[in-house]
């Protein structure tokens, strides 16, 4: 082999090691991502009213303890400014509230918890006068998790009651 044949495989092999590395470097674990992005639970100073698009509001979730359906004092004072901005904005129409539960316990009983959440929800909201007839109530139990996981961190987000309003076409009013 001559000296510019070898000095030729030692660039290649150096080129290759530079692009693929080498065994004993250790490759960064890709990065988890969340499922949809939410606050942890009862860390946001206060949840704010959203407006992604005019006319249609993006609320933040309100969290329970586990096994609970009981609302907090953060979360009660969440859904006052819910429940005024709700009066305030009768172009929303029909607003879901969508009860939703961790991975733990069998369905039916998320699927139960999910609803008394949601109702403990609404229940509150028409407490502070807003028509029963603009809300709605849901359930998913366990079936659509704001966040993967199998550990506290996980299970505290998916604790919630999401809600929903959706902005009505001017023509439908």
């Amino acid at each position: 082999m001559t000296s510019t044949t070898r000095l030729l495989s030692i660039a290649g092999l150096g080129a290759l090691l530079a692009a693929f590395g080498c065994a004993s470097t250790p490759t960064p674990a890709p990065a988890i991502e969340k499922a949809k992005p939410t606050p942890v639970a009862n860390t946001a100073p206060q949840a704010e009213l959203i407006m992604p698009e005019p006319g249609a509001p993006q609320l933040m979730p309100i969290y329970f303890d586990t096994d609970r359906a009981l609302l907090g004092e953060e979360a009660r004072q969440t859904l006052k400014r819910y429940a005024r901005a709700i009066q305030e904005h009768p172009e929303w129409g029909i607003v879901t509230i969508e009860g939703h539960c961790d991975e733990r316990g069998s369905d039916e009983y998320n699927v139960a918890l999910g609803d008394r959440r949601a109702d403990a929800v609404a229940r509150y909201l028409t407490d502070l006068g807003v028509p029963a007839r603009r809300l709605e109530t849901l359930t998913y139990g366990e079936a659509r998790p704001a966040v993967i996981g199998h550990d506290e961190a996980a299970w505290r987000e998916n604790r919630r009651a999401e809600i929903e309003a959706e902005a009505q076409d001017s023509a439908r009013r």
